[in-house]
């Protein structure tokens, strides 16, 4: 399968770099602060949401912003301890592209993606996080918001995503997704196409845009 595209939109925590075991530890360590039993933590989903949502399913509105900027300090003295090691094919795919024709969408605080990308060595010139938008990913808002950014038509843009969640937020933009079974599995995420990491794609630019395809 080939795609052809303007720009390329890439979440970052599981699709660019693994953040996993460190999400558990401070998310577990962060439950166990604000007493939030086993149960009520398991029942809510993680992955590809902004803290600010998480916190909001879990404790009352007033405790909200406090438990925010703990998660956020939590994972951002963490990522020294692994919490942002780059996926296979990351830096091969980013570094085929050029600088202008792709952008890192978010669903961390600036301070924390910021501290990830820098530790894994992605600079991206374009960069949408959570203080960016009202509404956070499963919502379209923060991909129309890079295409906007970017100057491209959304439906010249591609999302590259591992989280139902923010595969949902780019079919909802109207843009072509691939999805990577780098935290789910393949069956559990839908997108036009599902592979592995990005090193089983490539990426050949022209004047007219970006084709993808897989590898051999």
């Amino acid at each position: 399968m080939k795609i052809h595209a303007e720009a390329l939109l890439f979440d970052n925590d599981g699709t660019l770099v693994s953040s996993l075991e460190s999400v558990r530890r401070c998310w577990t360590r962060w439950a166990e602060e604000f007493g939030i039993t086993a149960e009520d933590f398991a029942r809510v989903e993680l992955h590809g949401r902004t803290a600010v949502a998480i916190a909001a399913d879990l404790l009352p509105a007033d405790v909200v912003p406090a438990a925010v900027a703990r998660i956020e300090a939590l994972e951002v003295e963490d990522v020294p301890n692994g919490g942002a090691v780059l996926l296979p094919g990351t830096r091969d795919f980013l570094d085929s592209l050029p600088a202008d024709r792709w952008a890192v969408v978010t669903s961390a605080t600036r301070r924390l993606a910021e501290a990830r990308l820098a530790y894994a060595g992605i600079l991206p010139k374009t960069l949408v996080v959570a203080e960016d938008v009202t509404r956070g990913k499963p919502d379209p808002e923060p991909y129309l918001l890079a295409a906007r950014q970017l100057g491209v038509d959304p439906a010249r843009c591609v999302v590259f995503e591992d989280a139902p969640a923010g595969l949902q937020a780019g079919r909802a933009a109207g843009m072509i997704t691939v999805a990577l079974a780098t935290t789910h599995e393949a069956h559990e995420l839908d997108a036009d196409l599902v592979v592995s990491d990005l090193s089983a794609l490539s990426a050949l630019v022209s004047d007219e845009g970006v084709e993808i395809s897989g590898r051999g």
